[in-house]
């Protein structure tokens, strides 16, 4: 037996008056200030204590010495192994041969993504960890299409190469911290610059034959001003030598062209490897990581 008419009018009232009194109440919890302690709670620890480190390959790349990450396409990445430059683009999940190719040395140094054109990308050759049985490089490689194909860019007789930095508003404008040889000293030690492309380039911070750069680091709100770690590294057969007076920390706020020895805290004598960087959110801020006595 269905309800009469004034029956069904007046339940559909109550259910609307229902719904408008909820639909105000979750309006007013909206609206209202978090509780001041729910605000300044510590995270949870055992919410992250089921998390565990997990290999995600690839299974042939042999020791990685470099990774990089693209910032407007956060699942791709690339890293550079003893065994030649892979990339993912799914975050790690798989991961692709980029080298093989097109590179003449499967050891790869450093590797580097221009940010103001992510298809433009560099990559070193020759590793600048001087293992006893690390491998040459043969220079620098441009890609311009995200790393699916690369064409040589100079450097040939560099060795090994550990670090390239990217001017963040020239993909063309490059920075090179060649190690030189491995085993012995080398002549074409020192930091590299290019303005072109890798068309040509030029030497513009070199110390000795015994000494090279490791690592560079460059102000991503000013990129006149760089920072440079320069080492005095050899690998022999039985040893390797690390650190001299001659390495140490340097600085250049014209792009290159001049460079001064840092001081003002920095361990003085006789220094080894350096690792530089500098803050992307206060770039007065620089850390160094220098080994010494």
């Amino acid at each position: 037996m269905s309800r009469p008419p004034w029956r069904r009018r007046r339940r559909r009232r109550r259910i609307a008056r229902a719904l408008l009194g909820l639909a105000l109440a979750l309006s007013a919890l909206a609206a209202s200030p978090a509780p001041a302690s729910r605000a300044a709670a510590a995270p949870d620890a055992s919410l992250y204590r089921a998390l565990r480190w997990r290999f995600l390959g690839p299974t042939r790349g042999g020791r990685s010495t470099v990774i990089a990450g693209v910032s407007s396409r956060p699942n791709v990445f690339f890293m550079g192994t003893a065994g030649g430059l892979w990339r993912t683009e799914n975050a790690g999940a798989s991961w692709a041969n980029v080298s093989d190719p097109f590179f003449e040395s499967s050891s790869v140094g450093a590797v580097a993504v221009a940010d103001s054109d992510p298809d433009v990308v560099w990559a070193g050759t020759g590793q600048g960890i001087l293992r006893g049985n690390v491998a040459a490089g043969v220079g620098v490689y441009r890609s311009a299409d995200g790393g699916r194909t690369w064409a040589n860019a100079g450097l040939r007789d560099a060795g090994q190469i550990a670090r390239i930095r990217i001017d963040p508003r020239d993909p063309d404008r490059v920075y090179v911290a060649v190690v030189g040889r491995a085993f012995g000293p080398s002549a074409v030690r020192g930091v590299y610059r290019t303005t072109n492309g890798g068309r040509t380039w030029e030497r513009v911070l070199a110390i000795s034959p015994r000494t090279g750069a490791t690592d560079l680091a460059i102000d991503a709100t000013d990129p006149r001003v760089l920072y440079a770690a320069m080492w005095t590294g050899e690998r022999k057969p039985w040893t390797i030598v690390s650190g001299s007076a001659e390495s140490g920390l340097y600085k250049s706020v014209d792009g290159g062209d001049r460079w001064v020895k840092l001081a003002g805290g920095l361990p003085q004598g006789v220094v080894g490897k350096i690792g530089v960087a500098v803050s992307p959110a206060d770039p007065g801020r620089v850390w160094a990581l220098v080994e010494a006595a």
